[in-house]
């Protein structure tokens, strides 16, 4: 095993461009101890070990490795590990030893492939993560937080649109109301991803059905007034906002519908109106990052009067 461990710390100073006496200067030591180190009549001690790894950038279990490669920096050797590890920590590992090399502009063409590799992996975990828990929150009973099942359902459907599986999930909500006709929030899940999918004549069919059978469900006058919107329908959006509002929207929904709506047909000044209305509702709830949100939104509502 001293044999191993010796040759390896000649090979991989070596690999580094480095003379003992540069070695023994940066780990404040003398060059004899650096020779001896290499020839095997003395060992680092643990202390100094990973500093040596360091140095040569290598993880200190590389030493003891037969047939151990000598990486160009420690970001490469960390983009290894991961790849073996797949571990999540790894990852944040190797991105941070990447993000000093950008810092000083030491990047080569390997390193730039490399650190888009360790983030593509990434974005499958976190991809397989995402649909997992999505699944899981949506298996819960909606009766025990509505509000939240609701957000959920919503996530999941964005979820499927940024892997481009639309049709999929267009497809598997379309069974679930088969399924389950009478509950609302199929429907209303349905109409979210049909909007998304710009199918808008069909969800304009499905709400105009839809309103009939759940004619005191906030959401669903919500997407009937998106998409009445869409259709340039102007009018008939804003008489669908209204009677969300009517039946109580739960986060100022129909304010921030209509705000978009006015802006949309240059219409500033009852823009703005509703975003003050907004801003005020959400200060008086304590919410003040989002009453901020509203009013900047107001002010450069405002703005586009004067222009």
């Amino acid at each position: 095993m001293n044999n191993i461990f010796t040759e390896n710390l000649k090979k991989f100073r070596v690999a580094k461009g480095l003379t003992q006496e540069q070695v023994a200067d940066k780990l404040n030591v003398n060059a004899q101890t650096v020779s001896r180190w290499e020839c095997g009549t003395t060992l680092p001690d643990v202390l100094t070990l990973p500093e040596l790894a360091r140095l040569y950038e290598v993880t200190v279990d590389d030493f003891y490795k037969k047939n151990s490669v000598a990486y160009d920096n420690y970001a490469q050797r960390l983009a290894s590990v991961y790849e073996k590890s797949r571990d999540p920590e790894d990852f944040m590992r190797c991105r941070i030893e990447y993000e000093k090399l950008m810092k000083n502009g030491e990047l080569s063409t390997e390193d730039k492939w490399l650190y888009a590799w360790i983030h593509m992996y990434m974005m499958n975990y976190c991809r397989d993560i995402a649909v997992e828990w999505y699944d899981k929150a949506i298996s819960d009973d909606p009766n025990d937080d509505p509000q939240n099942y609701s957000i959920a359902c919503m996530q999941r459907i964005w979820m499927f649109f940024l892997l481009h599986k639309e049709d999929e999930i267009i497809s598997e909500l379309e069974e679930k109301i088969k399924s389950d006709p009478n509950n609302p929030r199929e429907t209303d899940n349905l109409l979210i991803a049909l909007i998304w999918a710009e199918k808008f004549d069909k969800a304009y069919s499905i709400f105009k059905e839809s309103i009939k059978k759940f004619p005191d469900d906030w959401r669903m006058y919500i997407h009937g007034g998106d998409v009445a919107k869409e259709l340039k329908k102007y009018d008939e959006a804003l008489e669908y906002y209204d009677k969300a509002g009517e039946i109580g929207t739960y986060f100022c929904d129909e304010m921030d519908c209509k705000a978009g709506l006015y802006e949309e047909i240059c219409e500033y000044e009852k823009a703005y109106s509703e975003c003050i209305k907004m801003a005020d509702i959400y200060r008086s709830r304590g919410y003040d990052v989002e009453a901020d949100i509203a009013e900047k939104r107001a002010q450069e509502v405002k703005n586009k009067i004067k222009e």
